[in-house]
């Protein structure tokens, strides 16, 4: 079982550990301000098996999006697509402006990071064509418990299982619902059994770490 985006290990011994050596560097677009490029590339040097993340765009904060926090997001996706690094994305209030600057940070045919997964993603369907355009997972998360999360719950229902993960977000060992409780709760809403969930995860999650995609946009 993959928590597939904590920032802590939950030390459940039931996950299986495909995130030893699998740490993930990168600038939160809350701290656009302290981005230090070669930081992240002496990092990314010394750590062959990390990635890069969480990265990405932010209107929880400010309903703009700086100048400042996109230039800073889109020169962490061109050290990961240098490094060919996986990437996770953050994109709370603004996941289609997301999607857009990675599309405009690499034009058709070039080089990209091999694979990104989409961390608390909650918009609706209309953009999950364009993430499996480039490689991209959604990962499920607490949020699917909450009954009353129609929304939610309906695109967790929807999400085609090759891009499917699960994750916590946990911030502390212990805090909040287990990966499994989460796992359950997905089962039940997609009407499939947890064993058959739990292997399709845990390979997705394979991939995306692996970043077996095809690199390209």
């Amino acid at each position: 079982m993959t928590d597939a985006h904590a920032h802590v290990s939950c030390g459940d011994p039931s996950i299986r550990e495909f995130l030893v050596g699998r740490d993930f560097f990168g600038t939160h677009p809350w701290d656009a301000a302290e981005y230090d490029e070669g930081s992240l590339v002496a990092a990314l040097e010394a750590n062959p098996a990390a990635g890069v993340g969480e990265i990405g765009l932010d209107r929880l904060r400010d309903r703009n999006v700086s100048d400042s926090m996109r230039n800073v997001f889109i020169a962490q996706l061109r050290v990961a697509a240098m490094f060919g690094r996986p990437v996770v994305l953050h994109g709370a209030k603004c996941w289609g402006d997301v999607v857009k600057t990675i599309q405009g940070t690499f034009p058709k045919g070039s080089k990209t990071p091999p694979s990104f997964l989409f961390h608390g993603f909650s918009r609706s369907g209309g953009l999950v064509g364009d993430i499996a355009k480039l490689n991209g997972f959604v990962s499920i998360g607490p949020s699917i418990l909450n009954d009353h999360a129609v929304n939610y719950r309906r695109l967790a229902a929807e999400i085609p299982g090759r891009m499917l993960l699960v994750e916590t977000d946990r911030t502390k060992a212990g805090e909040g619902p287990s990966v499994a409780e989460v796992m359950a709760e997905l089962a039940r809403v997609r009407g499939v059994g947890m064993a058959e969930l739990e292997a399709q995860t845990d390979e997705n999650a394979r991939v995306f770490f692996e970043g077996r995609g095809n690199g390209n946009i």
